[in-house]
């Protein structure tokens, strides 16, 4: 780990982020980051599969 942070320092972390963006938002940028991490590993895997295929095309030729 790069920064060597303890229970203590993500507590204070996640203290001062509840303060800054409330209770309310909290809920929603968390849902909004999954979705950003769920399309990101859609576009990944769908590069990865054309990818693949591309490969095999090339093979049967």
């Amino acid at each position: 780990m790069p920064f060597n942070l303890g229970w203590p320092e993500i507590l204070l972390i996640v203290a001062i982020i509840a303060l800054l963006f409330g209770g309310k938002k909290i809920p929603e940028l968390m849902r909004g980051l999954g979705t950003g991490i769920k399309e990101f590993k859609q576009a990944a895997s769908a590069e990865s599969d054309s990818n693949k295929k591309q490969i095999e095309d090339s093979k049967s030729e």
